[in-house]
């Protein structure tokens, strides 16, 4: 075997490795994200965890993959540790789905049919199928099909590149008499470990071993080993992924770890005790594609099977050897960089922060309305303090978002980052001018001032107007409502339409002497933060429309004009909650 044959080797592999990526990748786009979701709401008893984790692991073709995404739900505290369980085991089992797919490769040529079934021919049409869709299709799901064909193509392009690149090792002596010493177990569990953990895929390494039969050289004492040892070796993905993750998070990597390494004790020492004692019939047969396929499936069926009665045991395990220690950031703990891989849940955690500072800046709207009027120091420290949260989840969501917005995003999740990336800012905005409605409120506790009751009956009219937009504007993020976020635009005209008039009713107070400067400096203060968190609100409302809306509507391609046209009675339902809301806040302080 020579420099060429190993190049060659490598750009095989190369291929395969990205056909299932690009596969994988187009599956999770099909699926927007369903997959993922699944693991939230159908892990409430370990049958369903395992059946589950099989689903999604044999449709992202990968058990890593699942494994890490279970991990980031746990460290999330979406999923539960004993919950994890289920789903680690079962995905094991799915990921077993490649090796059978690429079995394929052992069907006889004399039947047209199956031929065109045979890697070497199923491959190029599926990637010529796929790449027609990708090129000719401007459709999102379609094109994503294509990918996925594409994905598939070169999966099976490169297991049938592999095997030809290893073709010339069958010539060589020292290669049988190396595959002779992989009997070993110890060799070649050890073997299989690297190899796995080294390219981050026990699907590809299987998929290697497969290739390697076609040289007749791999017998089923050799195989054996090299799978128990490729279970083990995916396990480390899994534990790169938990570095710096909760302490459940770490132990869910460690239930994958366990589990496969007992599991591979378990069956070495059974089956070798075996043959020991009375000789296994089949343990110099002769494997192909087929058979090991069939073996790897078994191998993950039957650790399944022997450790799903002590699914409890192992969890206790695992929490007895890493114990309790302090508490995650919570912030950091929804927006998990594992969830990164996988764009669609990373944008509904990103959401869900903003959702959380959203509810944030309310409740501190409404302590520091209550502060104008009952000023309790207490609260105002409540209030810097989730101030001082709301900075810090800012930062820390802007920062995520950054990062997923370098990662694969069709239109519509690129969209999504950049309305987030709004909101975000938004919200945070919102934060800082009611930090201003509490200083105003502390200027006047420590004057000992205090506003005229016409004045605070102004203001209370004009503090309830934003409030309820503030409401709205929630309600809509959290029901994905656009209905509850067009509501929010009347509500913001109606507190234009009110701070312009106590402006200049404020200032003839000042000016017949009924209001001191340093109160009416104050008033004036709260209006125009007042002013500006409503425009906020505004601006938070209309990205919510626009992610509801239709392709090819005014707020998708002109956010400007369409608040235009609105407060240009271009909408007769604009132009009804407009006149509801003046008649409820602006009527009665006229």
């Amino acid at each position: 075997m020579g420099i060429r044959d190993v190049i060659a080797l490598l750009g095989a592999l190369a291929i395969f490795l990205f056909g299932m990526s690009t596969m994988t990748s187009g599956l999770e786009k099909l699926t927007s994200g369903k997959l993922a979701s699944l693991l939230e709401k159908l892990t409430d008893n370990i049958f369903k965890g395992v059946l589950l984790g099989a689903v999604v692991a044999g449709m992202v073709h990968s058990s890593a993959a699942t494994t890490v995404m279970c991990i980031g739900f746990v460290n999330a505290g979406i999923l539960k540790l004993r919950q994890a369980v289920g789903v680690i085991m079962g995905a094991n089992i799915g990921t077993t789905i490649t090796a059978q797919i690429l079995r394929l490769g052992g069907l006889s040529d004399e039947n047209l049919f199956l031929a065109l079934l045979k890697p070497e021919m199923l491959g190029p049409l599926t990637a010529f199928v796929g790449i027609l869709f990708f090129s000719f299709f401007n459709s999102g799901r379609k094109k994503t099909v294509g990918q996925i064909l594409i994905g598939l193509g070169l999966l099976f392009i490169g297991i049938k590149s592999m095997e030809s690149a290893l073709a010339p090792l069958t010539e060589l002596e020292a290669f049988q008499q190396l595959f002779i010493r992989f009997s070993n177990p110890v060799l070649g569990i050890a073997v299989g470990a690297a190899i796995t953990a080294l390219i981050q895929s026990s699907t590809a390494s299987v998929a290697i071993l497969q290739a390697l039969s076609a040289s007749g050289v791999v017998t089923f004492s050799t195989a054996l080993p090299i799978i128990m040892g490729q279970n083990i070796g995916t396990c480390v993905t899994a534990i790169l992924s938990s570095i710096g993750a909760s302490r459940n998070a770490k132990r869910t990597a460690a239930v994958h770890l366990y589990f496969n390494v007992i599991g591979t004790v378990f069956f070495l020492v059974v089956l070798y005790g075996l043959n020991a004692l009375i000789g296994l019939p089949f343990w110099q047969d002769t494997m192909d594609y087929g058979s090991i396929a069939n073996l790897h499936s078994f191998f993950n069926i039957a650790c399944t099977a022997l450790l799903l009665p002590f699914n409890r045991q192992l969890v206790s395990l695992v929490e007895w050897t890493i114990p309790d220690s302090g508490a995650a950031d919570p912030v950091a703990t929804v927006l998990d960089p594992r969830f990164l891989s996988t764009p669609s849940v990373a944008l509904e955690r990103a959401r869900t922060v903003v959702l959380q500072m959203g509810e944030l800046a309310k409740n501190n709207y409404h302590l520091a309305v209550e502060l104008l009027s009952h000023y309790d120091q207490k609260q105002l420290d409540l209030l810097n303090e989730q101030e001082e949260a709301l900075d810090h989840m800012e930062s820390s969501l802007d920062q995520y978002l950054v990062q997923l917005s370098r990662h694969s995003l069709d239109d519509k999740g690129s969209d999504l980052v950049s309305d987030l990336l709004h909101a975000l800012s938004d919200f945070e905005r919102i934060g800082d001018y009611v930090v201003n409605l509490s200083e105003s409120a502390t200027a006047l506790n420590d004057a000992a001032l205090s506003f005229s009751p016409k004045a605070q009956a102004e203001l209370d009219s004009l503090c309830a107007a934003v409030g309820e937009a503030l409401n709205q504007v929630l309600e809509a993020y959290r029901a994905h409502d656009a209905y509850a976020a067009f509501q929010v635009e009347p509500l913001e005209e109606v507190v234009d339409l009110i701070t312009a008039a106590l402006r200049e009713r404020h200032v003839e107070r000042l000016k017949t002497g009924e209001c001191t400067v340093e109160v009416g400096t104050q008033f004036l203060e709260l209006l125009t933060n007042l002013e500006r968190i409503s425009d906020h609100c505004s601006n938070a409302a209309v990205r919510v429309i626009h992610q509801a809306a239709e392709k090819g509507s005014l707020v998708r391609s002109d956010i400007h004009a369409y608040l235009h046209q609105l407060h240009q009675g271009g909408s007769p339902q604009f132009d009804q909650l407009f006149a509801q809301a003046t008649e409820k806040y602006y009527q009665p302080i006229s």
